[in-house]
C-alpha cells in the first residue's frame, strides 16, 4: 500500500514538474506565502495562464510565523498610516464575512491604568476612527469591577477601567493553503519545493519579451525550465536575492518577530488582552489561539541569514516575559510554562529609521529588468497587494479586468452532510479550512477521527487529509504547516507521533526507513527552532517541558492502542 501510494504521488508530482516545462506560461509567481498565494488566485480568476514555485513549503516563511491577525492595526493610525489603516479594516470585515471559519472575530481588551498612556480618552478617539473606517461599531468602555470579568488575572493596580474593542485572527498558513487551493481549482498550478535558481530575459520589447526560470526540485535534484511573459518576486524578506541577480540593490530591512505560546490553562485568557510593553510602550497581545495562548510580538532587526530557519533570542524571551509579568502579576509565569516559540521574518522596505517599529508596513511593488517584485505589506490586506501587482502588468494582458476585487473570496460551497457527531462549530471550521473540499475532508475519517486532538481545535481526520492531498514533502510540513500541533502540543507533539504515525505514513506513502529519518529531523529542528527556553537550540535536549496535569496525559491518552511502541516524554 505505501509502494503504491509513493507512486502516485511521486507521479502527481512529476507531471506536474513536467508541465512547468511544457507550458508557455502567462505569468510565473516565484513564493508560496500569502502573498504569491494571493496573486495566483487572482491571476487564475482572469483565465491567465499562472504558475506559482516555492523552494521550501507553502507558507514556509513569514506566512506561518505572523502573529495570527486579521486586523487594522491600531499602532499604524497612531503613526499617521491613515491609508494603510482603511485598507486594513476593510479588508478585515471582508475576510470576517467571506471566510467564516477561518478567519474569526476576536474581542481584544485594553486596561486603562491611572497615569499610564495613552490613556482612556486617547485610546477611544482612536478606537472610533478605527470603527468609523472599518463601517462597525465595536469599542465599549467599562468601569474597574466589570472589566476585571472580561480580563481576570490583570494588575489592579491603580486600575481605572478598560475598553474592548473587535479585531480578527486566524491561522495563517491554513489561509495560506485555502488561497492556493482556490486557485488550482481555477487552473493554476503551484508546486512546493521547487526553487527559482536563475532567471533570463529574452528579448527587449515588453510585450514580446519572456523570461525564462530555471528550476530546481529538492526532491529529485532535477532541473527544468519554466517560459513566461512576467515574473512575478513574491518572496517577501527574500526579495532581494532576486533582485540582487538583475543587478538591483538591496532595498529590504528584515525585522524580526518572536512570540510565546502557552498552554491555554496556564495563561488563561477567556478574550485577547492588548498592553502596552513597561519598557519602551509597545504593543504587545496575549490571546488565545487553537486551544493555547499566543504572545507576541518583537520587532527587532534580524542580523542572520533570511535563507536558515529564524528563532526567538534570549533577549526576546526576557522582553516578553517581562510585559507579562507586568499584566499579569497573579499568574507568577516563568519561561518554564513556554511550551512553544517561533520567529518569522517581516519584509519591511528600508528607510534608515533608527527605530525598527517606526518603519513603514505598506507594500512595494518594482518592475526592474522585467522583474515585478512585490514585497512588504500585511496578512490581511494580501488581495489589495495581489491587485496592485496585476495592476502593474494588465498592459500585457488587454483582456484582463483588475482593479475591482471579485465578489467573493472563494467559490461556491455546499453545505456539510455532518451526521456523525460533528458540531456545528466543527462543521465551519471544515468549511472555512477547506471549502468546496471539506465534504471529502469529512468522508475520509476513519472511526474516531472526527475526534480533536487533546488541547486543539484540530481533527484527527485533518493529518489523513493533510497527507493524503495537500503536498507533504517532509513531517516537519505535517506538523509546523498543515496542522499547528508542533506549536500546541508539548514537546511539538513526541506524545503523539505513534498515532499520527498510524494514520499518516501509509497515506505519505513513506517506508518505516523514511518515517524514522523524517521524525528525527522533525524532533532536531523543533528542538532549535521551535522549542521552549529550556529546549531551544539544543538538539539533544528532552523534548518535553512541563506540561500540566491537564495536558500531558490527554496526549498520551489519545494515542493509539494498535500503534508503534509509543516514544518517552
Amino acid at each position: 500500500m505505501s509502494d503504491e501510494k509513493n507512486g502516485v504521488q511521486a507521479a502527481v508530482r512529476a507531471r506536474l514538474i513536467a508541465e512547468c516545462a511544457q507550458t508557455e506560461w502567462d505569468i510565473v509567481v516565484i513564493g508560496g506565502g500569502i502573498t504569491g498565494a494571493g496573486i495566483l488566485l487572482e491571476a487564475a480568476r482572469r483565465g491567465s495562464k499562472v504558475l506559482l514555485v516555492e523552494q521550501r513549503d507553502f507558507a514556509w516563511g513569514t506566512s506561518s510565523r505572523s502573529s495570527k491577525l486579521v486586523h487594522g492595526g491600531l499602532r499604524y493610525l497612531k503613526e499617521g498610516q491613515l491609508g494603510l489603516t482603511r485598507d486594513s479594516v476593510r479588508e478585515r470585515q471582508n475576510l470576517l464575512r467571506e471566510a467564516r471559519g477561518l478567519v474569526e472575530p476576536q474581542s481584544f481588551a485594553f486596561a486603562n491604568y491611572k497615569g499610564r498612556k495613552p490613556g482612556r480618552w486617547l485610546f477611544q478617539l482612536g478606537l472610533a476612527v478605527y470603527d468609523r473606517l472599518a463601517g462597525t461599531r465595536g469599542r465599549h468602555y467599562y468601569p474597574a469591577g466589570d472589566f476585571l470579568m472580561l480580563a481576570p488575572h490583570i494588575d489592579t493596580t491603580d486600575l481605572q477601567g478598560g475598553m474592548c474593542y473587535v479585531d480578527a485572527k486566524t491561522d495563517d498558513a491554513r489561509l495560506v493553503l485555502r488561497v492556493l487551493q482556490e486557485a488550482r481549482g481555477l487552473g493554476a498550478v503551484a508546486i512546493n519545493y521547487l526553487a527559482a535558481q536563475k532567471l533570463q530575459r529574452q528579448g527587449e520589447q515588453p510585450d514580446v519579451a519572456v523570461t525564462e526560470v530555471l528550476l530546481r526540485d529538492a526532491v529529485t535534484g532535477q532541473s527544468v525550465t519554466a517560459r513566461a511573459k512576467v515574473v512575478i518576486n513574491a518572496t517577501g524578506a527574500w526579495a532581494d536575492r532576486l533582485r540582487q541577480q538583475q543587478g538591483e540593490k538591496t532595498r529590504l530591512r528584515p525585522l524580526r518577530g518572536s512570540h510565546l505560546v502557552f498552554p491555554a490553562w496556564r495563561l488563561p485568557v477567556a478574550q485577547a488582552v492588548s498592553m502596552m510593553h513597561p519598557v519602551d510602550g509597545r504593543p504587545v497581545f496575549v490571546f488565545p489561539w487553537e486551544g493555547a495562548t499566543l504572545v507576541g510580538t518583537t520587532d527587532v532587526d534580524h542580523g542572520h541569514d533570511v535563507g536558515q530557519e529564524a528563532t526567538i533570542t534570549p533577549a526576546e524571551i526576557a522582553y516578553l516575559m517581562a510585559a507579562l509579568r507586568s499584566q499579569f502579576p497573579q499568574l507568577q509565569l516563568t519561561s518554564n510554562d513556554v511550551i512553544a516559540t517561533y520567529a518569522g521574518v517581516r519584509p519591511v522596505i528600508d528607510t534608515g529609521k533608527a527605530d525598527p517599529s517606526k518603519e513603514g508596513r505598506d507594500h512595494a511593488v518594482w518592475m526592474e529588468n522585467g522583474l515585478l517584485t512585490v514585497t512588504g505589506g500585511k496578512l490581511t490586506t494580501f488581495r489589495l497587494i495581489a491587485l496592485d501587482a496585476l495592476q502593474h502588468i494588465a498592459p500585457l494582458f488587454s483582456q484582463w479586468d483588475v482593479p475591482a476585487l471579485t465578489p467573493s473570496l472563494w467559490r461556491p460551497s455546499a453545505p456539510l452532510n455532518y451526521s456523525r457527531g460533528l458540531q456545528t462549530q466543527q462543521a465551519q471550521r471544515l468549511l472555512g479550512h477547506y471549502g468546496d473540499r471539506a465534504q471529502e475532508v469529512l468522508d475520509a475519517a476513519h472511526a474516531g477521527e472526527l475526534r480533536p486532538i487533546g488541547g486543539t481545535e484540530t481533527l484527527w481526520v485533518e493529518l489523513r487529509w493533510a497527507a493524503r492531498t495537500e503536498a507533504v514533502v517532509h513531517l516537519q510540513d505535517l506538523l509546523l504547516r498543515r496542522t499547528r500541533l508542533g506549536l500546541l502540543q508539548c514537546g511539538g507533539g513526541i506524545a503523539l507521533l505513534p498515532r499520527i504515525r498510524v494514520i499518516c505514513q501509509a497515506e505519505l506513502g513513506w517506508t518505516d526507513a523514511q518515517w524514522e529519518v523524517e521524525q528525527a529531523a522533525y524532533l532536531t529542528l523543533w528542538r532549535r527552532h521551535y522549542g521552549p527556553p529550556s529546549v531551544l537550540g539544543d538538539a539533544t535536549a528532552s523534548a518535553s517541558p512541563p506540561c500540566g496535569p491537564s495536558m500531558l496525559p490527554l496526549a498520551v491518552a489519545q494515542t493509539s492502542s494498535n500503534a508503534l511502541e509509543p516514544l518517552h516524554v
